[in-house]
């Protein structure tokens, strides 16, 4: 059977490991507050390296590591699973829609629109400071 892009995403989604899914949540949570692995590890006792492999769900994490990770981000163990920016999405119908026409582009067509995008709010964003 051929799988357009958005539902590939859609079943490797359903189909990633237990470990794959706390390490994207571990990923979420660096990324949005812009701590690099090498930070992260620093606040947890841990390396770099191991931060990586919990990440790509190559290592199982134990409960304490949560605990250090949730602890680290100044956040409860229920705040790590929980994904506001996701609930964010189903609410706002647009912005889903939006999504799902760029989940079913093929990469190149993906980063046009980014590129897009970026251009379009980056005059929007000068605009306002002429004003």
């Amino acid at each position: 059977m051929d799988y357009t892009l958005y539902e590939r995403k859609v079943v490797e989604r359903m189909e990633s490991t237990f470990a794959e899914q706390i390490g994207a949540k571990i990923k979420l949570h660096r990324e949005s507050r812009k701590w690099t692995q090498e930070r992260l590890a620093e606040a947890i006792g841990s390396t770099a390296s191991y931060i990586g492999q919990l990440e790509r769900g190559e290592k199982n994490v134990k409960i304490h590591t949560i605990e250090k990770v949730a602890n680290a981000f100044g956040i409860s163990i229920s705040q790590m699973f929980e994904n506001e920016q996701e609930s964010f999405l189903y609410s706002n119908k647009w912005i889903w829609n939006s999504l799902t026409i760029l989940l079913r582009q093929n990469e190149f067509n993906q980063r046009k629109a980014y590129r897009i995008l970026s251009e379009l709010f980056a005059e929007d964003e000068s605009s306002k400071k002429e004003l």
